[in-house]
Order: structure tokens, then C-alpha cells, then sequence
């Protein structure tokens, strides 16, 4: 074989391995399978027509949860406990006397379900930006609350019956644990490793690179950023950090989550223009534990939130997590570059405000 003639790499036609250090994993990256023809399951595009108000929505205001309990008129956020909660602060102890192969112990602690604004036809990126710093701060307040005792706060959001939302009301829901849940442990490991090898944290390092590269940078705003992982896996997965230090969402600063809401609404926009649709996602944060581990030294650690989106490449046709995945190693067919280019084109004017816009032209 004359060597002279080997092909020169190219990330977008020659699958590769690629290091995610936050999961000690590896994701193949595979983006000349974008080319293939699709035959496999087409999704529904989302509902576009969701009622402002139902009343027999339990998420509305005035509503009556499953519980019996009312909702108060709410004109912001509200909060209240989940009225199926997966985590109890009372669970009774399984003991510790069990076979290595079959090991159990304690889970105790809280769900709530957080509602971000009172009318069912909004979501984030619809939101004003000073709506969002609401939402935000009820976050921040939650994690001081309920990290006080508890070593782990999740806050997480799935969005779309794609992501297993039941219901389209914008919320999201806040679990509490006594434990560190599989992917915080993960992280706790692999940034602590980081740090003391490296002098710095791992995603303060990161995001300062990423900033310098620009290649996979898709929005800089205000001492935040977006940036499609150099690791990622699912297509137009992004992950948002602070450019310096925050070790939780409560130590933000006012102008910090200024500008942390306007990010949010930029990038979420984005979503929703890509194919023209409400962008379905499971997103979430990250950030240092808590309860018992507030007096450890947790300098390692990063604020940040995670987006995962599920749409490959329409707003019918999803990344389906079989097979290879489940069985070998992750494996995603667009390249963090490209998809990172893509959501910069895109405009930050989302495309129901233009359709509104360009009515009203055609009525004056």
C-alpha cells in the first residue's frame, strides 16, 4: 500500500473515539451515517395548539392536583410537592446484612414540582428574560433550602412527550437526595482527579479553551457560555457554564443570572428555530454536593447545566439510544462542530414571534 496516498483525517467522514472526561467514558463519533437514507420510526411533531389556560390541568392555576390539594392563582413560579414522589424523607432502612451480588441500602428525600409560569401555551424561550431570573432564583433559594439537608439537589427538566413530559405545562421538578446519585458520583471522581493533576478545575479550564477555540462555541453572553462538547452525545447536546468559579446555582450574582437568563432564552430560541418547532430536551444542573459535604473542600467542582435534545435531524426523527449504544459504547452521527455551527446561524428571534409579526403586517 503506497502510504503517500492514506486519507487525511477528517472528523466529518472518519468515525472516531472521543474522551469525555466529566463520565471517564469514550463516545464514538460516527457523522458520515448522517448520509444514510431514514426508514425507521418517524415521530409526531410536538402539539403547537396547547390551551393558555385548562382547568382540568392540574399544573394551572386554580387547578385541583391529583391530591384534592387546590392550586393558589399563581401569576409566577409555584411550587409544591410532587403528588408522586420517587424519593420519600421517611423510607424505612432495607439493614445492611446482604450478599455482595445483592446489595441494597437507604434512599430518602424530597420531590417537588417546580411551575414556571401560570399559562400552559409558554415556555422558556417565550419567557421575558426578568421571568426567567424568577425562575432562577426560586432555584437558587431550593438548592439552599433543601441542600441544607440533603447531599445531592437535582434539578432537572424534560421537556415534550419525546422526553417523557407529561404534561406541557412549563415546569420543571427538584429531587433531593441523601445519596449522590450515579452521574454526580461520576463527576465528584473524575473533576477531584482533574484538579489534582492539573492545578485547575476541569470545566473552568474547559470553558476558557472553548472560548479561545471557538469551534464549538455557540453563545457568549455576560460571564456565561454555550458550548456544543467537544464529547458530546446526542446531536445538538450543549452544555452551559460559567467563565469563572460558581460551585452552585446560589452562588450566583445578581448580573450573573442577569445575564445567565438572557443565555438561556438565546440558546432555547435556537432549539425551537433549528426545525421550527418546541424543541423537546431533558436538561438539568450540576453543581457542587451538598448537605454533609458543604464543610468539604469543594474547589473542584463547576456549575453547569446539561441539554440533551433528542432530535437528530428533523423535528419527526429522534436519536434512538439501542443496540451499539446499549450494549458497546455511546455513539452519535453529527459532530459537535457541526451541530455548534448550525445553532450559531440559526436567529434568536424565535419563529412564533416572526409568524406573529408577519400576521400582523398582512392585517394592517
Amino acid at each position: 500500500m503506497d502510504m503517500n496516498n492514506k486519507p487525511t483525517f477528517d472528523p466529518k467522514e472518519h468515525q472516531h473515539l472521543r474522551y469525555n472526561p466529566l463520565r471517564d467514558s469514550w463516545v464514538l463519533v460516527s457523522a458520515h451515517r448522517m448520509k444514510r437514507p431514514w426508514k425507521g420510526q418517524v415521530e409526531k411533531p410536538p402539539e403547537d395548539d396547547i390551551p393558555r389556560h385548562d382547568p382540568n390541568n392540574p399544573l394551572c392555576p386554580g387547578s385541583v392536583r391529583a391530591n384534592g390539594e387546590l392550586n393558589p392563582e399563581y401569576d409566577s413560579t409555584f411550587m409544591f410537592d410532587n403528588d408522586f414522589p420517587a424519593l420519600q424523607p421517611d423510607a424505612p432502612d432495607p439493614g445492611s446484612d446482604h450478599h455482595p451480588l445483592f446489595l441494597s441500602k437507604a434512599a430518602r428525600g424530597v420531590c417537588k414540582v417546580m411551575c414556571f409560569h401560570p399559562w400552559s401555551d409558554i415556555t422558556l424561550p417565550l419567557m421575558q428574560p426578568a421571568e426567567i431570573r424568577k425562575v432562577i432564583d426560586k432555584w437558587a433559594d431550593l438548592t439552599v433550602e433543601l441542600g441544607a439537608a440533603y447531599a445531592w439537589v437535582q434539578i432537572f427538566e424534560n421537556k415534550g412527550a419525546m422526553m417523557g413530559c407529561s404534561n406541557p405545562h412549563p415546569h420543571c421538578q427538584v429531587w433531593a437526595s441523601n445519596f449522590l446519585p450515579n452521574e454526580a458520583s461520576l463527576a465528584e471522581r473524575c473533576q477531584r482527579d482533574f484538579l489534582q493533576k492539573h492545578g485547575e478545575p476541569m470545566l473552568v479550564q474547559y470553558a476558557r479553551m472553548e472560548a479561545q477555540a471557538q469551534e464549538r462555541l455557540v453563545l457568549a453572553v455576560s460571564n456565561w457560555e454555550i458550548v456544543a462538547n467537544y464529547y458530546v452525545l446526542y446531536s445538538h447536546q450543549t452544555v452551559l457554564l460559567p467563565e469563572s468559579n460558581i460551585l452552585t446555582i446560589n452562588s450566583i450574582k445578581v448580573d450573573f443570572s442577569t445575564g445567565l437568563a438572557s443565555i438561556m432564552k438565546r440558546l432555547l430560541t435556537k432549539y425551537d428555530n433549528l426545525f421550527e418547532v418546541s424543541f423537546p430536551y431533558s436538561m438539568g444542573w450540576h453543581g457542587a454536593p451538598t448537605g454533609g459535604h458543604l464543610n468539604e473542600d469543594m474547589s473542584h467542582w463547576q456549575l453547569h447545566a446539561h441539554y440533551y435534545p433528542p432530535l437528530l435531524r428533523s423535528a419527526t426523527i429522534r436519536k434512538f439510544m439501542v443496540g451499539y449504544e446499549m450494549l458497546a459504547n455511546e455513539q452519535r452521527d453529527l459532530t459537535p462542530e457541526q451541530a455548534a455551527e448550525q445553532l450559531r446561524k440559526l436567529s434568536e428571534e424565535h419563529y412564533k414571534v416572526k409568524k406573529a409579526e408577519g400576521k400582523s403586517g398582512v392585517e394592517n
